[in-house]
């Protein structure tokens, strides 16, 4: 139930619950309630990125993988982007090299995932320059930052891309004073 129904106020609209009841997450207009996996992968089926929100063993992880990155490379370049895996609904999209692979709950709204999927694709379009698969392999700790800046506990947390970059860029700048003292550290000025 939502804040306003715990309340008692009998004019909550009801908009913000899904079938189960459970309050979801409102992103642009769509409405989904949670991301539970996602996961990066190239055109030769080589995992770059995987981030779950869920607890599962890794022997299980590994077969979902498996079993997804090879449904969603069969399928043609025209087919529909979404696909239902037991009972959650998979949406992927295909950027140059890479696919970007989310999983939901089969009442989520496809195409608010869609949504976040491209907004991901465009914060490291513009921290990256123009985003490839060589940036996701040398800097994965900064595509894992991106996302964590993004989706926090399969839940979007941040809509715009200039306070998801301006974040990252803070964080830059402390790593990047952080190393500079390490190294004055170690010759002995500090």
């Amino acid at each position: 139930m939502c804040f306003l129904c715990l309340r008692g106020n009998k004019s909550c609209p009801g908009l913000l619950h899904n079938k189960s009841g459970l309050q979801t997450t409102v992103f642009t207009g769509l409405v989904f309630t949670m991301i539970h996996f996602i996961f990066l992968f190239s055109r030769q089926g080589k995992l770059r990125l995987q981030k779950w929100y869920e607890a599962k063993e890794s022997k299980d992880k590994k077969k979902i993988v498996r079993e997804l990155t090879s449904a969603i490379l069969q399928r043609k370049p025209k087919m529909c982007n979404f696909i239902e895996y037991k009972d959650l609904c998979v949406v992927y999209k295909r950027y140059a090299s890479l696919f970007f692979c989310f999983a939901v709950d089969r009442g989520d709204n496809e195409l608010g995932v869609l949504e976040v999927i491209h907004r991901y694709v465009e914060v490291l379009d513009k921290y990256f320059g123009s985003v490839c698969e060589l940036d996701i392999i040398f800097n994965f700790e900064k595509a894992y930052y991106i996302l964590d800046e993004l989706i926090l506990g399969g839940e979007m947390q941040e809509t715009s891309k200039k306070a998801v970059l301006s974040q990252i860029e803070q964080e830059d700048k402390f790593q990047e004073e952080e190393i500079v003292e390490l190294a004055l550290k170690d010759i002995g000025l500090i």
